[in-house]
């Protein structure tokens, strides 16, 4: 039996639907070498149903079959029996001995992502670092005081994250700022903005909230000032009177919110999307919930919050350790996530307001006016206090988003298995460390994705990659697949231009100019090619295409270089995702690996329509590299055309095509390069 024929997944090629409702008629293909198998049958849990050979093509034939759907999720696999009686099983591994209950096909009736979302090139924007279009909203120096110190305005928009609680640290970007570079994001290829935190905030990073119905106005418009900056060594935010009016009055919160619906109109009016980050684990200590800091106290049209008042309305938003009413006010022995007081978590099992507050806060941001197209939940799964309530709770947030925006996106930070979440009814997708970030590291770089230690064993291991990879994707329905940020680097973690110096360690330990030195261009770009051609969105970092460096947080908060970019690199960005967007097959067409060995992977994506072979070679020599292209549908014999090649020196996109001879084709691939091959069409 040829083992190397045997293909199916969960395209729109192999599941017809690929987004089935309960109830509906399906079809199931399955791919086999011509003539090749006596019988092909799919197996799910309670029954057994016999395949019909179909379509025939010259190198294939396809078997099919109808099932109904019910209101449960499907799973199955395949048993192929060969013409010499040999039994081998398919699963989402694979081709495997026996039939393995982790690795079964699974179909989940009425779950669906976006369309747009599937394969969409998204762009991550850590705000305060991105452009300063807006110097009037700018945090000033002394404006408030948050852990251990004042605020701090950073003059110079190229000075480096230098301190350790760097979060304190300004350097005025905004969002007129995005507004001011949406040309150069729209020729860069963009079809999703996805923004760090928007909401009021003390930090620069905006992950310790401290309004979710408004807009930051240091992010957006400052139309009231007034009040005055703390005095040296003082840090009684209570006299923050500068702060109080700048974050707490109505106002400038208002025509924050204004303004970011307009924003949000104009990206829509480019075609292009908006992904908001909600934090709804916990909230921040200057929350007005919460008003540790009596900002909220100080302004004077607010409820009095649970921190200063034992009958605040919000009490039951946290948990208090000491009930006892002497304990207010100033009760500061409540929880806070992961025992930081600056993060109270919220106490949602015990608080039906609350959460009725957050699930109305999920649903205002993607109804008129702002009209945002998703959401991606930070710590996701840590949310409640126990598994059952985080379940309950996604399920409600889901239905609550959805009702309001049938075409949101849903999408998760995660570590680990997300499969119980990805059930249809809680998140669509997740932020794809396991199933993507981690794999391609390891692979090309051999380094922990923070940069903490390496692994050099792992470092063009090709079968790691391969069992690492596989078995992951495996834990997501393909809707989820298709829909999956695809980052290199982001907001917690090392840039991966900097991983490529192998350097262990953090800024503290050995500096910024570690960062920048040993680094290897190549690398990032075989990294790039890899990220657009690969099962996903691919996902940008700000920056990561204009060559900026960093290691982990707050060196990866650099500012966007303006003036100062490696112009080559965003070239180069430009030509691959203008490659991923000109073909559906990069958006949900399949992916089949073809042949790897260390340092080398070879794979396939391709449609019905057109297929495209991607070769990477991540070896510090030159290779012959012979890859067998017939597995993805291109004919015995005949051309590929080179799209782009990336090598040690550059790149080119200039004119070459391939021989295939036998369905095979020879490279001879440069170090540290990578190439994508189109099917010449006649």
């Amino acid at each position: 039996m040829n083992k190397q024929a045997l293909f199916c997944d969960g395209t729109g090629v192999y599941v017809i639907p690929p987004e089935p409702v309960e109830n509906q008629k399906i079809i199931l293909r399955f791919r086999t070498a011509k003539d090749d198998v006596q019988e092909v049958k799919v197996v799910t849990s309670e029954a057994c149903f016999s395949m019909e050979k179909g379509q025939s093509s010259e190198v294939f034939d396809y078997y099919n079959t109808r099932i109904q759907i019910g209101n449960e999720p499907l799973k199955y696999h395949f048993e192929i029996r060969g013409n010499d009686g040999e039994v081998v099983y398919f699963n989402r591994y694979g081709v495997v001995k026996e039939p393995m209950k982790t690795y079964e096909f699974v179909l989940i009736p009425n779950f669906s992502t976006p369309e747009w979302a599937k394969g969409a090139v998204m762009y991550q924007i850590y705000t305060d670092r991105f452009y300063n279009g807006d110097p009037d909203n700018d945090v000033v120096t002394g404006e408030y005081y948050y852990l251990g110190a004042r605020s701090e305005k950073v003059e110079d928009w190229n000075q480096k994250p230098a301190k350790a609680m760097a979060i304190r640290e300004f350097y005025g970007g905004d969002l007129q700022g995005v507004l001011d570079k949406l040309d150069y994001l729209q020729e860069l290829g963009v079809e999703v903005i996805y923004f760090n935190p928007l909401f009021v905030s003390p930090s620069n990073h905006k992950y310790d909230i401290q309004d979710y119905d408004y807009i930051d106005p240091h992010f957006g418009r400052i139309v009231k000032d007034g009040g005055e900056i703390l005095p040296e060594g003082c840090a009684d935010n209570s006299q923050a009177t500068k702060y109080q009016v700048r974050s707490a009055g109505r106002a400038n919160l208002e025509a924050s919110n204004q303004f970011f619906a307009h924003v949000v109109e104009e990206i829509h009016r480019r075609g292009m999307k908006v992904i908001l980050d909600g934090v709804f684990n916990h909230c921040g200590s200057f929350n007005k919930w919460m008003d540790r800091e009596k900002i909220y106290l100080k302004e004077g049209t607010y409820e009095p919050g649970a921190y200063i008042s034992a009958d605040s309305p919000y009490r039951d938003f946290f948990k208090f350790y000491n009930e006892d009413p002497g304990a207010w006010p100033d009760n500061g022995n409540y929880d806070g996530w992961w025992g930081h007081e600056t993060l109270p978590k919220l106490n949602y099992e015990e608080s039906v307001k609350l959460e009725n507050y957050i699930l109305r806060i999920g649903k205002k941001w993607v109804s008129p006016p702002y009209n945002v197209d998703g959401w991606r939940l930070d710590v996701a799964a840590d949310l409640g206090m126990s598994k059952e309530y985080n379940h309950d709770f996604w399920k409600r947030f889901r239905m609550a988003v959805k009702s309001a925006n049938p075409q949101a996106i849903i999408l998760a930070e995660h570590y680990g298995d997300p499969k119980e979440w990805l059930q249809g009814d809680e998140w669509d997708t997740v932020m794809n460390y396991d199933a993507f970030m981690e794999p391609l590291t390891w692979f090309l770089t051999g380094m922990e994705k923070h940069s903490d230690f390496s692994r050099p064993d792992l470092c063009d291991n090709a079968d790691y990659f391969i069992n690492s990879i596989t078995h992951h994707m495996a834990a997501m329905p393909t809707p989820s697949l298709m829909t999956a940020m695809n980052e290199l680097s982001n907001h917690d973690h090392s840039r991966f231009l900097t991983r490529t110096n192998h350097m262990v360690g953090r800024v503290d330990q050995l500096g910024h100019e570690a960062a920048e030195i040993y680094t290897n261009p190549a690398i990032m770009r075989e990294a790039v090619v890899m990220q657009m051609t690969w099962v996903g969105a691919p996902t940008i970092y700000y920056g990561d295409e204009a060559g900026v460096y960093g290691f982990t947080d707050p060196d990866n908060r650099r500012t966007y270089p303006w003036g100062n970019e490696d112009k080559e690199m965003i070239a180069f960005h430009k030509e691959v995702i203008a490659i991923h967007k000109r073909y559906r097959a990069f958006r949900t067409g399949s992916l089949k690996m073809l042949t790897w060995e260390e340092g080398i992977l070879a794979y396939a994506r391709f449609n019905d329509r057109r297929q495209f072979v991607v070769i990477v070679n991540n070896r510090s020599e030159a290779a012959t590299v012979r890859v067998p292209v017939w597995p993805a549908e291109i004919p015995m014999q005949g051309f590929m055309r080179r799209l782009i090649y990336t090598y040690d020196e550059g790149y080119t996109t200039e004119f070459e095509e391939y021989i295939i001879e036998n369905g095979e084709i020879v490279l001879n691939m440069g170090k540290h390069s990578a190439i994508i091959l189109k099917k010449r069409e006649y």
